[in-house]
């Protein structure tokens, strides 16, 4: 029987967790508070405290020993990456039986290119502390799965959006904005299409491969609200020129409109044969809006 462990199960990871357990994989892996391990122990997933600021538990590092696939979705810090720093010594000691790794990355880490197309081979010129952060870790992942034999794979994601984590919970709680930036477009992915992209990977490892996993369409932040809008049957709100709207925006909303890139998603399409089932922000919310998100 597969096992799975997951440092961090957030939204993204825990997606997979949820369809692999379904399927009858073992599931284990951590999160920040105790109360998420109570809540996802019900659902047959062993879940362990841990934030990074302290060594992986006892019961924990039993868990990633008997695991064959492992998922990292934890973000680094100024420190560095918080699970390399608190538990490289497990992983490296369970590294032999891993069938697969996955670390989930983004695609920030491309920085701006005044809408050109970046791939997986394009350069890492990151444009956010946040950002630099990531390149490092990816290379440190890199560099650990080399040293004791585990197959990394590195998944450049674009924004993550699906049920109760999309424009339709912002139009619904009343602080959507239709910012207008011209020629400033995002790329976007689907959760559910996130989990599949893992699972062709978990199918086909080549270790050390890095993937883009983005949509087949960036588009503006306005058109995607505006749909969004349509869908739930709301006027949208009116167009803010990007120079206002700035005005208000936190430093970290800024670091997203302060990059404009297009990422090709060909790498998981011809060589991991995955056909997204949310190629377009349109499908993505309409199903969104259908699984009652």
């Amino acid at each position: 029987m597969a096992r799975l462990f997951c440092f961090g199960l957030g939204f993204s990871a825990l997606t997979l967790a949820r369809q692999l357990s379904g399927e009858g994989w073992t599931i284990a892996g951590t999160c920040r508070t105790q109360g998420k391990c109570d809540k996802l122990s019900t659902e047959g997933i062993n879940a362990f405290c841990f934030d990074g600021s302290a060594a992986l538990g006892n019961d924990a590092a039993d868990a990633l020993a008997q695991s064959d696939h492992l998922l990292i979705s934890i973000p680094p810090g100024a420190a560095g990456d918080p699970v390399i720093k608190q538990a490289a010594q497990q992983i490296q000691a369970a590294g032999g039986g891993m069938r697969w790794a996955g670390y989930l990355s983004t695609t920030g880490v491309y920085g701006d290119t005044g809408g050109a197309e970046v791939t997986e081979n394009s350069p890492l010129v990151p444009t956010s502390p946040r950002g630099e952060y990531r390149v490092a870790a990816e290379q440190a992942w890199l560099d650990l799965s080399a040293a004791c034999g585990i197959p990394m794979h590195v998944f450049r994601l674009a924004g993550i959006y699906g049920p109760g984590r999309s424009v339709l919970d912002q139009l619904r709680h009343g602080n959507a904005r239709r910012v207008d930036k011209a020629d400033h477009r995002f790329s976007r992915i689907h959760v559910e299409d996130i989990a599949k992209v893992l699972r062709a990977s978990m199918a086909r490892p080549s270790a050390g491969t890095v993937y883009n996993v983005c949509d087949d369409e960036p588009a503006a932040q306005s058109d995607v609200v505006a749909y969004g809008a349509d869908l739930i049957g709301e006027t949208p709100p009116p167009a803010i020129p990007f120079e206002d709207a700035s005005k208000s925006m936190s430093p970290m909303a800024l670091t997203f409109w302060r990059d404009n890139r297009t990422v090709s998603n060909a790498r998981i399409k011809d060589q991991l044969g995955v056909t997204l089932t949310y190629p377009t922000y349109r499908e993505g919310l309409a199903e969104t809006l259908k699984a009652g998100g």
